[in-house]
């Protein structure tokens, strides 16, 4: 399914769980720094609107070739630990979307549901293929501040796969997929108890 900005509400909220897409547009990055950066109070760079826009766990590798910069590759890093920020940052600059990897909690769920965003599993350890997704770098941000892994880059992407794994409405496969395995090793736990009584 082809998800093209510009990312409304009305269609992330069409989105559900398991739902594959291909998203075209204007994306920015953000980790650690930039989170905590937000968090603290301070503000987004000049000019850089997030309202309605996709925000990318990822910590870019980027090469500068003849004053034109090259992602070489651009990889999901681990969501969970913007989880103290997320649900901060989704409500307060009306993000829709946001890619990443593992999944978050509650918090950022809620938030999701609220505000119609989504959050969207990247394929980890493909970092090169999603790269060529990445048609230019637009602009960075926070370079001098954070260094380049940290910064908040600005990328166009053509076709970036992505799949949706906690939707505006409340459901989250990283929840089912926990509960399930739980169940599962419960039951384990209990054969094995029994066969030893």
């Amino acid at each position: 399914m082809k998800l093209e900005a510009p990312f409304t509400g009305k269609k992330m909220r069409a989105l559900k769980v398991g739902d594959a897409v291909e998203i075209s547009g204007v994306i920015h990055t953000g980790r650690d720094a930039f989170h905590k950066h937000l968090h603290d109070g301070g503000a987004l760079p000049r000019g850089v609107r997030l309202r309605d826009g996709i925000l990318y766990h990822c910590g870019p590798v980027v090469l500068r070739e003849k004053g034109k910069w090259r992602v070489v590759a651009a990889g999901p890093t681990t969501s969970i630990r913007e989880e103290p920020y997320q649900h901060e940052v989704i409500r307060k600059f009306g993000l829709r979307g946001v890619i990443g990897k593992g999944g978050m909690g509650e918090k950022t769920l809620d938030a999701c549901k609220d505000c119609g965003c989504v959050y969207l599993h990247a394929v980890g350890g493909a970092a090169q293929v999603l790269a060529e997704c990445i048609t230019e770098v637009t602009d960075v941000h926070f370079l001098k501040e954070f260094g380049a892994p940290e910064a908040m880059w600005e990328f166009r992407v053509v076709n970036f796969p992505a799949v949706v794994t906690m939707d505006a409405h409340g459901n989250s496969l990283h929840r089912n997929v926990l509960r399930t395995s739980r169940t599962a090793l419960e039951a384990i736990l209990g054969q094995g108890i029994r066969r030893m009584a």
